[in-house]
């Protein structure tokens, strides 16, 4: 028998053992301090994106019942500030119509408040709507020289030769983390302003054009993807309490965004879409949304998403002194005009909420009332989008012993109304147009009129001089039951002429108008001049619904 002592298959003997051992040892370890180290949570950044939706050039606050002054201006942007010191990771941004429609304040002067307004609230990028293109795009291209922010949009084409600062998207380094924040305009948005507003400049499929924007940035090395879109959430179905509208529509559709910011429709919403938070707020600036992205810098990847959406009350403030003194000077040249006396209201002239774009409303029978009676004609009409603020407005006059709805001012009713109301109410400067039609084309206005509903759309009519009804079950096409002139005669589908006065907007086929766009029609006066003299020649009004629309079904 030998004295070498045996060795077993697969075994080390002696020190060949030892040394296994100690790379048994080490391998454990190693193992032990990886195991630990992936345990350990990777430090991630908090990205915060501040946003207001439709803004519409809201400088001053707005009266809000049971809550009282909320937004405006300088309130917002102590709020953005103090955001942005407990955060400095912060994007603040909105997606369209942040100006046009605009109350007196902006839109007597060219807008230029508003984009002055934004620039010390310190925005860092707007997408474009389609109320950015009411003065057309001569203006609008002033209007982003004068931004000291990027103008987004992805899906226009010819943008770059009409509109050569706007961008389809833009990269932020934000903490660290390149956050690629891409902009969409609605597509429907050249027939929501007056006919050659929008030049050559055509909206594209906004999917597909947000989809190559977000591939481009990516090459460039962006890690986060923020769409801002001007499209919003329409209605809840009324079973499940899912959303729709072209902004869920467009949610479902594209691919790798982190948050979609949405405007254009006044509607609080939030929710994960296809794998994207969804984000929309009230317009105006009654609410704004801090959106907070958990982003992991090495890899963009994003742990963790919230939103919180925020009432910013004026009592809670104090508003940005900056912002009051750029506005100061506007108020002075304003207030030398525009706080005129106009008449007295009984009561409020109520307008929100979308009311005007799914029923009568009283302020929608006053101007179409002011229209007809003006120039004799046997009916008039008018677009309920064009009604952008109720009587009394949020107008806010110098002298506060007036008797007015914001807080500040003496009770009412009855209300003191100002010149600075009816052009707050109609801020557009559209102009009255006088015309013959035929009753075939007045039941196809009144059936465009009344095709979106249930939804809430800016074509529903209010109208003076006749009535109609409407059976909203039918297919949208086929739902007007009947129409009569006031003194009951029927309305005829043939053709039979009616005289009608109506903005120049729908005249021209804008809201869809295409069965008056014949190049027809007498210009008249503007509209808020009509309604200035209409109010001043009767000294007080009242609200009245009397029966003009009627569902039957």
């Amino acid at each position: 028998m030998s004295n070498d002592s045996a060795v077993l298959p697969g075994r080390l003997a002696g020190p060949g053992r030892r040394i296994r051992r100690a790379l048994t040892l080490a391998i454990a370890l190693l193992a032990a301090a990886t195991a630990t180290a992936d345990a350990t949570p990777r430090p991630t950044v908090d990205v915060q994106l501040l946003s207001i939706s439709d803004w519409h050039a809201q400088l001053d606050p707005m009266s809000v019942s049971g809550v009282g002054d909320v937004g405006g201006a300088a309130v917002l942007s102590s709020y953005f500030h103090r955001e942005r010191a407990d955060n400095p990771n912060t994007l603040t941004l909105t997606a369209g119509d942040a100006f046009g429609a605009s109350p007196p304040l902006s839109g007597q002067f060219d807008e230029e408040p508003a984009v002055r307004a934004m620039n010390l609230m310190g925005f860092d990028a707007d997408a474009l709507g389609n109320h950015n293109f009411d003065r057309g795009v001569a203006h609008l291209r002033s209007m982003t020289e004068l931004a000291e922010f990027p103008y987004l949009a992805a899906n226009l084409r010819n943008a770059v030769t009409e509109l050569p600062l706007v961008k389809p998207y833009e990269i932020f380094e934000v903490g660290g983390v390149k956050v690629a924040v891409i902009g969409i305009t609605n597509p429907e948005a050249p027939t929501l302003v007056k006919p050659g507003n929008f030049g050559s400049i055509e909206p594209t499929d906004p999917v597909p054009a947000a989809n190559k924007a977000r591939a481009r940035a990516k090459q460039q090395g962006a890690q986060v993807f923020v769409a801002i879109t001007h499209m919003g959430v329409t209605s809840f179905d009324p079973a499940t309490g899912e959303p729709r509208g072209p902004l869920v529509d467009f949610a479902e559709n594209v691919g790798g965004f982190d948050v979609i910011l949405g405007d254009h429709t006044d509607i609080q919403y939030s929710g994960v879409i296809n794998g994207a938070l969804v984000v929309e707020n009230r317009s105006k600036g009654l609410t704004y949304a801090r959106t907070t992205l958990a982003v992991d810098p090495r890899n963009g990847r994003v742990a963790d998403r919230r939103v919180q959406f925020v009432t910013p009350l004026a009592r809670t403030v104090t508003p940005d002194p900056a912002v009051v003194d750029m506005l100061a000077p506007y108020r002075a040249m304003l207030a030398e005009r525009f706080d005129q006396p106009m008449g007295v209201a009984s009561d409020v002239f109520p307008r929100g909420g979308n009311v005007e774009r799914l029923r009568e409303v009283a302020l929608g029978n006053l101007v179409a009332d002011a229209m007809r009676e003006r120039y004799g004609t046997q009916i008039a009409l008018t677009n309920g989008g064009g009604l952008r603020a109720a009587l009394p407005s949020s107008y806010l006059p110098a002298d506060r012993s007036l008797r007015r709805a914001s807080p500040g001012y003496a009770p009412g009713p009855p209300y003191d109304l100002v010149m600075g109301d009816a052009f707050t109410v109609l801020p557009f400067g559209n102009t009255v147009v006088t015309r013959t039609v035929s009753g075939q084309q007045l039941y196809g206005a009144l059936e465009l009129s009344v095709s979106a509903l249930p939804a809430a759309n800016g074509r529903f009519l209010q109208i003076s001089g006749f009535r109609f009804a409407y059976d909203q079950s039918r297919p949208a096409g086929s739902r007007v039951v009947w129409a009569d002139l006031a003194d009951g005669t029927p309305i005829l589908r043939d053709s039979t002429p009616y005289t009608v006065a109506l903005p120049d907007f729908v005249n021209a086929g804008g809201d869809g108008y295409t069965m008056f766009a014949d190049g027809a029609g007498i210009t008249r006066e503007v509209m808020a001049d009509v309604l200035l003299d209409h109010v001043r020649a009767r000294g007080t009004i009242a609200p009245v619904v009397d029966g003009r629309i009627t569902r039957v079904g």
